[in-house]
């Protein structure tokens, strides 16, 4: 196998959320009994997102190289005030959060966006090769939603 270059890596990385989550990306069978799955393939790299749940979920991001598991993120998101809010505001808020972070070519290093629908706010720590970190979202002052997450490269 020839060498991980990780900037290579996490343009791949921006590339699948884009094209997966963000993207209405395709739907592969499911591996796990009802977790939802997402796929994206270019090159060398493959990358599988599978989730269970929905308005509270679970998750894990994996990216392939060469067939291999190189990378790797484990994610846990909730509705904190399911009165205030809902997941289909969430879903909005995220979508257009994400879509703008994806723009700029990243998927680390912390963020803040305003929408109508409230304010979505992400911070980390790390870079693509270990990182933990927190997105949430405030309405009206209020945090109605979060999601913490980490991970990193895997090693053989």
């Amino acid at each position: 196998m020839s060498k991980l270059d990780t900037s290579e890596l996490e343009k791949f990385i921006v590339k699948a959320k884009t094209n997966s989550y963000m993207g209405g990306g395709q739907k592969s069978l499911a591996y796990r009994p009802h977790s939802h799955d997402l796929q994206f393939h270019e090159g060398s790299f493959a990358y599988l997102d599978s989730y269970f749940g929905g308005t509270d979920f679970l998750g894990q991001e994996v990216v392939y190289y060469q067939g291999k598991p190189v990378w790797a993120m484990n994610y846990y998101g909730r509705i904190l005030n399911a009165d205030l809010f809902d997941s289909q505001t969430t879903g909005e808020i995220i979508m257009e959060s994400l879509g703008k972070l994806y723009q700029e070519g990243r998927f680390l290093g912390g963020f803040e966006y305003e929408t109508p629908l409230g304010t979505y706010f992400d911070t980390n720590e790390g870079d693509v090769r270990s990182f933990s970190g927190l997105e949430w979202i405030l309405v009206q002052g209020q945090k109605v939603y979060e999601l913490v997450y980490h991970g990193g490269l895997v090693k053989e």
